[in-house]
This record gives structure tokens, sequence and C-alpha cells, in this order.
């Protein structure tokens, strides 16, 4: 009968391990001042987080359908419980190098004041509460785009992406009609 473990099985073992990850609550105070509670995800070699207010969902990749005449970070989209979110690839966005997508890829989906839309991430880490005290600005070598949506970056090499920016920065929002031109 093979090998007596199911791909099924395999996936069921991998979700339940992300999941006691996430479920970690981290400590609400560590008398450095305030805290922010963050995602953290890996885009290739580097660790980025995103705080969780800006966090609507995570999980697991599903099949993207790739859609035609939009810029190259929109990988695709998804439906999620029948609402249809885009896909971005902050890979693309950031100059970082391509990588094909694996079983360990997630899609986190930030939403803000209507606007919504998924980052693919590689990995989920976990989360984190980072104290704001511990963050330092980024740093003036960084390009322009890079700049443009970092928050800082902690001491341990955290990259910290600002959400409300990525949410709201209207080159990342595709809505365009396609009309005829007669």
């Amino acid at each position: 009968m093979g090998s007596g473990v199911s791909i099924d099985d395999q996936e069921r073992k991998i979700l339940k391990e992300r999941a006691r990850t996430l479920a970690v609550v981290p400590p609400t105070a560590l008398g450095d001042g305030e805290l922010i509670r963050a995602l953290r995800f890996s885009l290739g070699a580097e660790t980025y987080a995103v705080e969780s207010k800006h966090i609507r969902e995570v999980f697991p990749l599903p099949p993207l359908t790739p859609l035609p005449c939009v810029p190259p970070f929109v990988r695709g989209i998804i439906n999620v419980r029948g609402r249809i979110v885009s896909i971005i690839d902050l890979k693309s966005i950031l100059g970082l190098p391509d990588t094909e997508l694996s079983p360990s890829c997630s899609v986190i989906i930030l939403q803000s004041k209507g606007n919504e839309f998924g980052l693919l991430a590689d990995e989920i880490s976990g989360l984190s509460a980072i104290p704001i005290s511990s963050i330092q600005p980024s740093l003036p070598t960084l390009t322009e785009v890079r700049a443009e949506f970092l928050w800082g970056v902690t001491a341990e090499g955290l990259v910290l992406l600002d959400a409300g920016k990525l949410l709201s920065d209207r080159k990342l929002v595709i809505d365009e009609t396609v009309g005829s031109t007669a």
C-alpha cells in the first residue's frame, strides 16, 4: 500500500506545527515600554515582519490564478471564501531574487480602510512582541522602494514593514476597468 503516510497526513502535520507555533502568546510587557505584536515571515534569505493589527488572516498558499496585463509584482488572485483577493509578491517590489513557490509558502491577508490584498511569504516564523524602543530607523543606503515601505530594523536584523503604507500605496492597488476604445 505504499509508504503508509499520505500527502494529506503530511500536510496536516505541517499545518498543526504551524498552528502550535503561531498560538504561542508573546509576553505583553517587557518593561521596555510600548510593544507591537508582529508576524514574522521570510522572503528568500531575509526575515520580515508586519504589525498584526493590519493582518486579517494567514493561511497556506492555495493555487493561484494568474492574471494577464498586470504588473509583475501581482502573482495572481485567489478565492477566499467567496472574496477575490490579489496576491502581491514583495520580492518583486523589494528587488529580492525570485524563488519558486514551495509547499511552505503562505498568504498574509492585509486589510485596512477597505483595501485588502495578500502578501506572498516563503515561510511564516511566528508572532513576536517587539519593543518600539528597539526599532531602529531604516538604513539611508536603501533604494527608494525599499525605504518607502520600511518601518525600521531591530538589532536582530528583523525588517519591519509598514503595512499601513503598503495598504495605502496607490501603485499596489490594481483597479482598472478594461473598456473599448471605440
